[in-house]
């Protein structure tokens, strides 16, 4: 602990500040309020999936680089197929009514990205942390979706960075030089705080010091991790970085 000398705090904002799951099933039962559990989590998967496995492929080169606004209606746009809104089969029977349900549908759920609920310490841990650290969210999220998501979970921010600035998705090390960038710190001077230990290897990778907050959502440190600090929330987190000296 005592070898740690930060001067800023760069956050994960989806599934480290806010309850990513939650908001997506909300949006998913609005769809179709006949789906049961099962159902819910079926639909939250296909769109979970999607948005990985889009993001994968443009950081790897495979696919043109697309904001978060247009991975989301795709994926609404799978959900809404699977749950057989509109019957959108492409069959002989299809209606114009069938396909503005359809759409309708699709518009509803895509923005369903940015009505994430804050996770219980999330807003007071990000203020305590702000009295004695500069805050900066770095996201996946695109600038408009990052925008509604911080109002929405009440996220209190001196900077709030999205990779589409550079367009692309973490783990991409350019997403972490952003942060460095706009910093104006060297990455060792700047601690990275996130729920998913992908996000924190990549970051880590790039000289950033890395702290796991865990979450219900998050993607566990496996024993080969050695992450700087390990924190059950954000409380945690604040009791501990609170005897290190700040540097402005």
């Amino acid at each position: 602990m005592s070898e740690l000398e930060i001067d800023a705090v760069v956050f994960d904002v989806l599934g480290t500040l806010v309850d990513e799951p939650a908001g997506l099933r909300a949006g998913i039962r609005a769809l179709d309020r006949s789906l049961d559990d099962a159902g819910t989590e079926r639909l939250l998967s296909l769109w979970q999936r999607h948005i990985e496995r889009e993001q994968r492929r443009i950081v790897d080169g495979e696919r043109p680089y697309a904001t978060t606004d247009t991975l989301d209606r795709e994926a609404a746009r799978l959900v809404a197929d699977a749950a057989g809104i509109g019957d959108q089969g492409g069959g002989a029977g299809e209606t114009g009514d069938e396909e503005a349900d359809f759409s309708a549908a699709v518009a509803t759920l895509a923005p369903a990205g940015r009505r994430l609920p804050p996770w219980p310490d999330t807003v007071a841990g990000l203020a305590r942390l702000a009295e004695r650290f500069p805050l900066i969210g770095l996201s996946n999220a695109s600038r408009t979706a990052l925008l509604a998501l911080n109002a929405h979970a009440g996220l209190r921010w001196h900077q709030a960075l999205s990779a589409e600035d550079i367009r692309t998705y973490k783990p991409d090390p350019a997403v972490y030089q952003l942060a460095v960038t706009v910093s104006g710190r060297p990455p060792e001077r700047l601690l990275m705080v996130a729920t998913h230990a992908w996000d924190l290897r990549a970051a880590q990778h790039h000289g950033l010091r890395t702290a796991y907050v865990s979450r219900p959502v998050g993607d566990p440190p496996a024993p080969s991790d050695r992450f700087d600090l390990y924190a059950d929330d954000l409380a945690d987190l604040a009791a501990q970085l609170g005897t290190l000296r700040v540097t402005t």
